[in-house]
């Protein structure tokens, strides 16, 4: 059985929170670290009206999600998180994924999968 981990990252929309949440722990996800981050890709941006005057902001509200699972759970939870989080407009967000060397739980100190 393979027991790599890996460190799954994804950048979505504020509003997708709670929609992707519930899909993760359907998909054997024990744990997520949030991050309120700024940034843009190839919408670069966007204009905005306030009192009549018009702005342009560069950088918009995401949110950075991170979870360490077994590169089992892999397709289930990348899966899950375009299932949900996509809304079809540009700017729904991205799935980073990377090898992890090692997890250890400070309390325990048990490592690898068991720490999960």
């Amino acid at each position: 059985m393979e027991r790599a981990l890996l460190l799954v990252t994804a950048i979505i929309r504020p509003e997708k929170l709670e929609e992707v949440r519930r899909a993760l722990s359907h998909a054997y996800v024990t744990g997520i670290t949030v991050t309120e981050v700024m940034g843009f890709g190839r919408q670069r941006g966007h204009v905005g009206t306030y009192r009549g005057a018009e702005y342009q902001s560069f950088f918009l509200p995401k949110l950075e999600l991170e979870v360490a699972i077994l590169e089992r759970d892999l397709d289930a939870v990348v899966s899950a998180l375009v299932r949900v989080a996509a809304s079809g407009k540009v700017g729904d967000g991205k799935i980073f994924v990377r090898r992890l060397e090692n997890v250890v739980r400070i309390r325990t100190g048990e490592q690898g999968p068991d720490a999960l």
